[in-house]
């Protein structure tokens, strides 16, 4: 069973302090570990090219769905490793300044710092793969692998998109990013995290949405692999629609969403807490010399029947 939105929220807001604490008192350190969520949306990002470039060659639908598939890992390793992911941060650093835990300061320099380390690990992480060789060794002279050729399709399809195009798309795309870190947080088991994790990264690839960190690792692979339109320009082009359209789809539309509605949930009270309750409230009063209360339509008479009501034994 999920946790109540008001739990998640209050686990949330810890980790909104932590974020900005770490951010304060260890800027090396922050950046460090927003380089390895950069790092590690990478390597879903390559994995995503070397398992569907066959399909993609062959053009088959199924393309989409073996992308999707694979691209959980992602996730995966920002949660159950520990990394700091800026999509994430959105949503996390807002549910924070709206329950007043955290400054609009605080919420900044968590947001550039992480976006700045996730930009080096993603480009580092480029540098390496290219390095490899791992997507271009064993092509026929002048021929692109067909990795490199799934990889420059990518990059056409990115680089076609207009400016309002990439800007709903994500939006819609780290709504989705969000919603499987919130329910993940909702969950205190493994297993369920990661399913949650899974299936809504599986809908923002197969839906082709757009998300900035995966983005600067695609255009990276594509700057230091020399495939056509990929170049310093259009990526900040990308990032510059990209990055305000994930702050609004996960800060807005889930985390200030959920902000706004665990403010307004009930607190949930356990089967027999109000029996209980109303019997230690009946013995104090006794205790003081005061009448005894009704607890249910019957009068508390005795000690021994409030004990009895608190402890569930006979006087």
């Amino acid at each position: 069973m999920p946790i109540p939105v008001s739990e998640a929220l209050e686990d949330q807001q810890t980790s909104a302090i932590t974020k900005a604490r770490a951010a304060r008192t260890s800027m090396a350190r922050y950046l460090a570990t927003s380089a390895m969520a950069g790092a590690y949306v990478g390597v879903a990002v390559v994995l995503l090219v070397m398992v569907s470039a066959a399909f993609v060659a062959a053009k088959s639908p199924s393309a989409k769905l073996v992308q999707g598939a694979v691209f959980g890992v992602a996730l995966t390793l920002v949660v159950f490793a520990g990394a700091e992911l800026f999509t994430g941060n959105v949503m996390v650093m807002l549910q924070g300044l709206m329950r007043r835990r955290v400054r609009a300061l605080d919420v900044g320099v968590v947001w550039v710092a992480s976006l700045l380390g996730n930009l080096a690990g993603s480009l580092l992480f480029a540098g390496l793969v290219n390095a490899s060789g791992v997507l271009s060794a064993g092509a026929a002279r002048g021929q692109p692998t067909v990795f490199m050729a799934t990889l420059a399709g990518i990059v056409k399809s990115k680089a076609g998109l207009s400016g309002g195009q990439l800007f709903m798309r994500s939006i819609l795309c780290n709504m989705l990013v969000c919603l499987a870190l919130w329910m993940a947080g909702r969950t205190r088991s493994d297993a369920a995290k990661l399913i949650c994790l899974w299936w809504a990264l599986l809908a923002f690839i197969a839906s082709g949405f757009e998300h900035s960190i995966a983005n600067m690792t695609v255009f990276g692979l594509g700057i230091f692999g020399h495939v056509p339109l990929a170049g310093w320009s259009e990526m900040t082009r990308n990032l510059v629609f990209t990055v305000p359209g994930n702050v609004l789809g996960g800060g807005l539309l889930v985390g200030l969403a959920y902000g706004w509605a665990g403010r307004a949930e009930p607190v949930a009270v356990a089967a027999g807490a109000t029996d209980t309750v109303a019997g230690v409230t009946a013995l104090a009063r006794e205790v003081e010399g005061a009448a005894a209360p009704r607890v249910d339509g019957a009068v508390v008479e005795t000690r021994e029947s409030v004990s009895a009501l608190v402890t569930g034994q006979p006087g």
